[in-house]
């Protein structure tokens, strides 16, 4: 019960850290950074089913599938903002 403590804090305290920076971030640089971020968040996705896959308790395996829903999500959205990023440097 003492790892789960220590996890649920460091993700509140990653979650928290994550928001600040974000938030901090100017709109120019947005779409640029999200486009770099696809990368570390299909790390996430990989890490998450690997993680899914080795746990015996059924309450890591439902965070570990949610870890992948919203990794996937993030990933799906960049792709999307990159290509609409894209679509404006092309010429008529």
């Amino acid at each position: 019960m003492g790892e789960m403590v220590v996890g649920l804090y460091i993700f509140v305290l990653a979650a928290l850290t994550g928001r600040e920076i974000i938030t901090k971030v100017p709109p120019t640089l947005h779409t640029p950074l999200m486009s770099g971020a696809n990368a570390i968040s299909g790390i996430a996705v990989v890490g998450a089913l690997v993680v899914s896959a080795q746990v015996d308790s059924g309450l890591a395996q439902v965070l570990g599938i949610t870890a992948i829903v919203m990794a996937m999500v993030n990933v799906v959205g960049g792709f999307m903002v990159t290509d609409r990023m894209l679509e404006m440097f092309k010429k008529s």
